[in-house]
């Protein structure tokens, strides 16, 4: 039997990655191996009802295996059209409808996060504070207590402005502190984003904010130190923030 069709017999029972790797060997077995017949094969495997079309479009089933046998990697996203240096945080929270902290933060001082955490903040804290998750932290001072129970009735409002206009969006409206994280010391609440119009696909996205406490059990209270906040949900690096931030509904 000739070479060419011992290939011939061989090709079809080849998964895809080992029949591309056949068509580096030479010209012949490229030539062989670039037959459709085999490419219809491999895709009759994992497609097979593709293989029933009456009308094959021009698509060859190479192209075609090619293109959908595995998952594309992450796209690398293009530089994004803001930065930190170009934002203002306001944050505001009120415990009872009295307001105990007030701030503009900038950005610059948000994305910075902990040079070194507070003393005294527990081994879980500070393994969460190191994480692998891109959170915007920044240090509270002067610092301020809230009750330590569930019921605390502590809510928070963000929002963020660009330096260069007078536009400004909302990050979270009035949000209240339910949850209690007591093995890291974190009291959490979350709103969803208020996208732009311009993106009616993406709904349902969560900004996170967190107060990061010591607690003060003679006295019941919790001692906040640090706000750290996050998109992890969808975002989770600098860059992917940023254009999140970008698709706000500015206004």
């Amino acid at each position: 039997m000739a070479s060419e069709e011992v290939l011939k017999v061989v090709f079809p029972f080849l998964e895809g990655v080992d029949l591309a790797s056949c068509m580096a060997v030479c010209k012949l077995w490229k030539d062989i191996a670039r037959d459709d017949f085999f490419w219809k094969c491999l895709c009759a495997k994992r497609w097979p009802s593709i293989c029933k079309r009456p009308n094959p479009s021009t698509l060859t089933y190479y192209n075609l295996y090619r293109t959908f046998y595995k998952r594309l990697h992450r796209r690398i996203l293009l530089p994004p059209r803001i930065s930190f240096d170009d934002l203002d945080f306001f944050i505001d929270i009120w415990a009872e409808n009295i307001l105990i902290f007030s701030e503009v933060v900038p950005g610059s001082v948000l994305q910075a996060g902990f040079r070194i955490p507070a003393s005294g903040v527990c081994e879980m804290l500070k393994y969460h504070l190191e994480g692998s998750e891109y959170k915007m932290t920044f240090p509270v001072e002067p610092r301020f207590t809230i009750p330590s129970g569930q019921n605390q009735n502590v809510s928070v409002s963000v929002m963020v402005g660009k330096k260069d206009s007078n536009k400004f969006a909302r990050i979270i409206n009035k949000s209240m502190f339910d949850y209690i994280d007591r093995s890291s010391y974190r009291a959490l609440a979350f709103d969803y984003l208020d996208i732009a119009p311009d993106y009616p696909f993406l709904t349902g996205i969560r900004a996170w904010i967190s107060l990061l406490f010591m607690e003060d059990k003679k006295e019941d209270l919790m001692d906040v130190f640090g706000i750290q906040m996050d998109f992890c949900d969808v975002a989770n690096s600098k860059e992917e923030v940023l254009w999140l931030l970008d698709m706000l509904d500015w206004k």
